[in-house]
């Protein structure tokens, strides 16, 4: 249905965001779509937005108009941090066709059934209880990938709207995580990113087992670089 349609991504905030576009864009290349650069125009707009930065509703509201300048037709996917806390907010600004919660972020092949079936700001996935984890890396869009262990975060401080916008701490399988790691270094990528929102937390969410406990087995089989030795969120 989608073959040789065009699809384009502009990433907004954190090392964790861009890890979770670059899987949204293989899961569109996986139904038909090829990828092209957002100056470019595409048929297919996937903004992710970011909800720490003080700008996050004036910088989402500047990608929308300027995707739809550039290609006035397309179908136009916000999701993301900021989405995820103010879908009604963001499914009103003109242009938008639809919003991903942290819920259906990664459901968009099965969501997307016409790109000419426009249905104005159509909601899906804002629920942020009992979230599922979903893994995802960068591939190949620099030199260094991003693969995610973790995401939310249990600490509900005052001045951060991280728990709201990506739910409670939820973490990968080391098995998964290597798995992931053997497909980034099978595609020629010598540095892996790990990322998350506060990887600190992590624990095998099979065993319950650190992830200090494994740093020797990835070690012995990757080059892995962490951008904060505080764990902070990336």
């Amino acid at each position: 249905m989608f073959n040789d349609k065009t699809s384009a991504f502009y990433t907004l905030g954190c090392k964790l965001n861009f890890s979770e576009t670059s899987t949204i864009s293989r899961q569109l290349k996986e139904i038909g779509f090829v990828k092209n650069e957002f100056r470019d125009g595409a048929d297919l707009f996937v903004i992710n937005t970011c909800s720490v930065t003080e700008n996050a509703n004036k910088e989402c509201r500047r990608i929308i108009r300027k995707a739809k300048k550039t290609s006035p037709n397309s179908f136009v996917v916000v999701t993301g941090c900021f989405a995820q806390l103010k879908p009604q907010s963001i499914s009103e600004i003109d242009g938008v066709d639809m919003v991903l919660g942290a819920n259906d972020k990664f459901n968009l092949p099965t969501l997307l059934v016409d790109l000419n079936n426009k249905n104005k700001g159509e909601i899906h996935g804002c629920e942020i209880e009992d979230l599922n984890y979903n893994s995802s890396f960068s591939m190949r869009e620099r030199t260094r990938s991003f693969l995610k262990i973790q995401d939310g975060c249990d600490y509900p401080c005052t001045y951060c709207t991280i728990p709201l916008a990506r739910g409670k701490s939820r973490c990968d399988t080391v098995k998964n995580i290597l798995t992931n790691a053997s497909k980034i270094a099978e595609n020629g990528i010598k540095e892996i990113v790990i990322t998350g929102v506060n990887i600190g937390e992590f624990k095998d969410k099979n065993n319950n087992r650190n992830f200090s406990l494994y740093y020797s087995s990835f070690f012995s089989r990757y080059f892995l670089k962490s951008l904060s030795k505080k764990f902070s969120m990336f």
